[in-house]
């Protein structure tokens, strides 16, 4: 998928996720999804060629980036914590979705209970229920 696509569906994704929102604290030029404050998701271009950063587990990012080419270091972030996906390669739309997915959950984590928007132990479960809703209904 080329780069305007690959950054129109992990911002539709980062906008489908509970209390998150887009802002540009470093410009018009630069989408950032955040959840209450903490940033997850960077929407920018590097060289004229968007790209899509997130936030990963170390550990995640590393294996990532050994199996997939498209993935790389985070652009301008910490290299150990976020990931950098590159248009025209082999990742899919739902593959996008999830890693979309994975680094929200991951910042949520972060947050006081109290604050939390999801449980994220349960929110991958609620929203693959039939319903959509809750997964204990299912």
């Amino acid at each position: 998928m080329d780069g305007i696509t690959l950054q129109d569906i992990a911002r539709a994704r980062a906008e489908e996720l509970p209390a998150a929102a887009i802002t540009h604290p470093f410009g018009p030029d630069y989408d950032v999804a955040k959840v209450l404050g903490k940033m997850f998701l960077l929407l920018t271009e590097v060289h004229g060629v968007p790209k899509v950063v997130l936030k990963a587990e170390p550990h995640d990012a590393e294996a990532l980036r050994s199996i997939h080419a498209d993935i790389t270091p985070g652009y301008h972030m910490n290299k150990r914590h976020w990931i950098t996906l590159e248009p025209d390669g082999s990742l899919d739309e739902e593959f996008v979705r999830e890693l979309v997915t994975d680094s929200y959950l991951l910042v949520v984590e972060g947050l006081p209970r109290a604050q939390r928007p999801v449980e994220p132990a349960s929110f991958l479960a609620a929203e693959s229920a039939p319903d959509g809703g809750d997964a204990s209904q299912a």
